[in-house]
């Protein structure tokens, strides 16, 4: 089992080094959404394009010049992919974290084939279970509860 992970772990470790080199060859970014807006809508008369974007919880809107539109274009599309990659590494960081500390928990492989090291789960007298009340603590009835007091009028 230990060997296994250990492979799982390697393989992890290689993706994210592939994310890592990935990320380190991006280029020029920037958040955000190009859109292409009109002075007039209703006759679509005056196009221009406008850059919209949140950077440290404010929201930012641009106007892009025309011959502007296709840089800021490439560049909000990198964006878009270091999102993604980073989302994965994340990911995969959860993942490689989670089977590291698998690995910490599991007991050492065994000495000999077919003798364990460690007591097997659900094998009887190595597991905790509890054993269910035949009676409940507690018996909650109208009859125990003594009425309330009534209040009389003079």
């Amino acid at each position: 089992m230990q060997a296994k992970s250990s492979k799982r772990l390697k393989i992890l470790d290689g993706q994210i080094h592939a994310l890592q080199s990935q990320l380190a060859a991006l280029g020029p970014l920037r958040p955000g959404t190009l859109t292409r807006q009109y002075r007039q809508p209703q006759k679509q008369k005056g196009p221009y394009y406008q850059l919209s974007y949140t950077y440290q919880m404010k929201s930012h809107t641009q106007y892009v010049p025309k011959a502007q539109a296709a840089t800021i274009r490439q560049e909000t599309a990198v964006y878009r992919r270091y999102k993604k990659l980073t989302a994965r590494w994340i990911e995969l960081a959860l993942r490689r974290s989670r089977l590291r500390m698998r690995m910490a928990t599991l007991p050492a492989q065994p000495l000999r084939p077919g003798r364990p090291t460690a007591p097997i789960p659900n094998e009887p007298g190595t597991s905790k279970t509890r054993k269910r009340l035949k009676k409940p603590l507690f018996r909650h009835s109208a009859a125990q509860h003594s009425p309330a007091p009534q209040h009389q009028n003079p």
